[in-house]
């Protein structure tokens, strides 16, 4: 199946895929500072085992980042 990832359209060698395999498969480091985004919805990382991501599905990664000095 072909989906978008971060924007990169990619095959995907599997005929059924969750969010937390595919953050497997995409080798994410530390998984639990990452959100995930699937068709412009913000997925629950409680439900990333049962969530599927079907073939054309946009699925993009959102890393928290951190830091500055909080002057604006």
């Amino acid at each position: 199946m072909q989906i978008s990832i971060n924007g990169e359209r990619r095959q995907i060698d599997v005929e059924e895929l969750t969010v937390s395999a595919l953050l497997a498969m995409e080798k994410v480091e530390a998984p639990e500072m990452v959100a995930v985004q699937v068709d412009g919805h913000i997925i629950d990382r409680r439900v990333f085992q049962q969530t599927k991501i079907g073939a054309g599905a946009e699925v993009d990664f959102l890393y928290f980042m951190g830091g500055g000095d909080g002057s604006w």
